[in-house]
């Protein structure tokens, strides 16, 4: 008897910090993309963007409150995270983000943050800084400098 109340006040104990550790998870989740979200839409990702080129334009931050809403919803994290990711303009990462949600039990590996570290250790995807894009967000060929031209960044040089 003894054992089995041990047992009981343990599992209950668990689930509790469980619980709590998901609860504090969806409040930074939420809270940490209404932060975000304006700065997201500042970023200039050409619409034609694969999936890791728009891993590569978003910043760490982003990534890990995806993941953390994620372990707090499960797979109700699908719908919050389809309208957050639409509204900030990333439709290539809201596909994603909605489908790894949907699929049950994976809310306990950040999946989004390993792919975003894989990105930049791997090279995968295109340099976001390799496209120029007018004021009204169209992407332009990219100017070099001719050689021997000094450019700003050259321009303390004598």
């Amino acid at each position: 008897m003894r054992t089995g109340a041990i047992v009981t006040n343990t599992l209950t104990n668990l689930l509790i910090i469980v619980l709590a550790l998901m609860g504090a998870s969806i409040f930074v989740g939420l809270a940490g993309l209404f932060a975000l979200a304006r700065s997201i839409r500042r970023l200039h990702i050409p619409p034609d963007a694969d999936f890791f080129t728009t891993l590569r334009s978003v910043p760490l931050a982003l990534v890990v409150l995806l993941d953390l809403l994620d372990f707090g919803l499960d797979i109700f994290s699908a719908p919050i995270m389809w309208i957050a990711l639409d509204r900030m303009g990333l439709p290539n990462l809201r596909n994603k983000a909605t489908i790894e949600a949907l699929i049950p039990f994976t809310n306990v590996i950040p999946t989004f943050t390993v792919c975003w570290f894989a990105t930049r250790l791997f090279n995968l995807g295109d340099q976001p800084w390799l496209a120029t894009y007018d004021r009204w967000g169209r992407a332009s060929p990219r100017i070099e400098p001719r050689r021997g031209e000094q450019t700003i960044i050259d321009g303390d040089r004598r």
